[in-house]
């Protein structure tokens, strides 16, 4: 009989948690730094670039990987022959793990769970509850899994019942593109095939903890449907183009991961969810000896990339900067941005159309005439730095705020992550605006542009308050123009064209 103890599971789940916030498994950065090697885009290799050193920032500075921290996710395997010396219930004893784990001083990580979701969703302030899946088996000790998933990725998560007759291959191929690029690829695909509606979304969640192997596998050649499924789906994911951030180019999954279960004979449930460029997860195993922590990489496992300014590349003034300007700039251009600008996520832009609504002013010092927004949710500051973690988050989401912001507030440029959808880009074009993309997966690097940090308002909002930066050469792509083109229409559209012409 093992006995497992109270502390050993707590501060377990504490290490694992602190350790997958800073370092990128071994599997995933060897498989980016393959990809940035093969890719031919250059808009792509930046993108990867900026990734991997981002990636070796956080596991020298222990800095989160990303600004958006997570929701913890944990699958644990309990033996049978498990016996507990402990006063608090497994589910309590893995959450207090958690709250230690975002409240550590020397890393604070950025609380993003909600309460009453359906309300007035209150942030709980310490990042619990987590989503815990039990399962018992066989022996004498503790299994467990432990992942921090983002919101971009999994906000991207897809669903359908299949008639037993549709094509596996083709749902996935036509579902793929309409996710857009707020996964932050290239990262994994987890796809659960069978059971039931909710058996098959937690295949394609827990498959995701499996290690990068795909290139093993093609190299000694499928074993089974599953294995015949995982290389066709990678082949043909990547001749599509979407590529890195969804800029076009040749690597838009790593690996494509598959858990199947038996299921009924009228069904075939398929679920499929994507893991962002911040892949993060871990596993331990508690056999009674005491805890079980993570043992941290060697540096050396890191490549040694650097991203350099190109010659065309433009310095932009943002305290300078006028309506006329920024018509000049076309899509895809490199822009290195100083300055001031302002910040703000979904809540704040919620307030900000209250306030409009019932015609009172905004507050004191908050002027978005002439200026720019950076939608992020930062993570607070530890020791010397302006802010923590600050990489953007999913524009689309702001979308529907866009004419406001535009038409009655004066915004005349936007930054985020991913695409903007047919409302923006109408909007974009209308009033002149412009909007940038800022690499999604590059938290920690953009944050050091990041020189002063200060709250204007709606600070009772935490990581939602609408803050005021100032900046020192943050790296953006020009993703819509003023006139309206998006690369991120134009750029996968090229690269898929490209990729059929190699392979003709």
């Amino acid at each position: 009989m093992t006995v497992i103890k109270q502390a050993d599971l707590i501060d377990s789940v504490f290490d694992a948690l602190q350790f997958i916030s800073y370092y990128h498994p071994k599997d995933f950065v060897d498989a980016m730094f393959d990809a940035y090697q093969r890719e031919e885009s250059k808009a792509a290799k930046d993108a990867i670039a900026q990734i991997l050193i981002n990636s070796r920032m956080c596991a020298e500075g222990h800095r989160p990987i990303c600004q958006d921290t997570g929701i913890v996710t944990i699958f644990v395997k309990v033996g049978m022959e498990v016996q507990w010396d402990a006063d608090m219930n497994v589910t309590d004893m893995i959450n207090e793990g958690v709250r230690r784990a975002y409240l550590h001083p020397d890393n604070v990580l950025r609380a993003s769970i909600m309460a009453d979701p359906a309300g007035a969703r209150i942030n709980t302030k310490d990042n619990t509850p987590a989503v815990i899946h039990y399962e018992i088996v066989e022996g004498s000790a503790v299994e467990v899994d432990v992942a921090a998933k983002g919101g971009g990725s999994e906000n991207k998560a897809k669903f359908a019942m299949l008639n037993p007759s549709d094509s596996i291959v083709d749902w996935v191929l036509n579902t793929l593109p309409t996710m857009g690029a707020g996964w932050c690829p290239p990262g994994m695909l987890g796809i659960g095939i069978g059971g039931t509606a909710e058996k098959a979304m937690v295949m394609a969640k827990e498959v995701l903890m499996d290690a990068i192997d795909i290139q093993e596998l093609i190299a000694r050649g499928p074993a089974n449907r599953v294995e015949e499924l995982r290389i066709e789906l990678y082949e043909k994911v990547n001749n599509l183009g979407i590529g890195a951030q969804g800029l076009g180019g040749l690597t838009t999954v790593l690996d494509v991961k598959i858990m199947d279960y038996p299921t009924h004979a009228a069904s075939k449930p398929i679920a499929m969810i994507p893991n962002c460029a911040a892949t993060r997860h871990a596993h331990f195993v508690l056999d009674g000896s005491g805890p079980s922590l993570q043992t941290p990489p060697s540096l050396d496992d890191w490549p040694e990339i650097t991203w350099e300014v190109g010659p065309s590349t433009k310095r932009v003034n943002l305290d300078e900067i006028t309506p006329e300007e920024i018509q000049t700039w076309t899509p895809g251009e490199t822009l290195l941005l100083s300055g001031k600008l302002l910040t703000g996520r979904d809540a704040a832009h919620k307030r900000i159309q209250g306030l409009l609504a019932a015609g009172e002013p905004l507050p004191e010092g908050v002027d978005f005439k002439n200026r720019f927004i950076y939608y992020v949710g930062p993570v607070d500051a530890v020791r010397d730095e302006a802010v923590g973690p600050a990489g953007p988050t999913t524009a689309t989401r702001m979308d529907k705020f866009s004419e406001m912001m535009l038409g009655e507030l004066g915004l005349i440029g936007m930054i985020g992550k991913a695409e903007r959808g047919p409302t923006a880009i109408e909007s974009i074009k209308k009033h002149k605006a412009v909007y940038l993309m800022a690499v999604g997966g590059a938290a920690y690097l953009v944050s050091k542009a990041i020189t002063h940090s200060r709250v204007l308002a709606f600070g009772d909002m935490g990581m939602e308050a609408i803050h005021e930066f100032e900046v020192k050469d943050m790296p953006v792509t020009v993703a819509v123009s003023t006139e309206g083109e998006s690369v991120h229409t134009t750029g996968p559209a090229e690269w898929k064209e490209i990729i059929f012409k190699k392979q003709a």
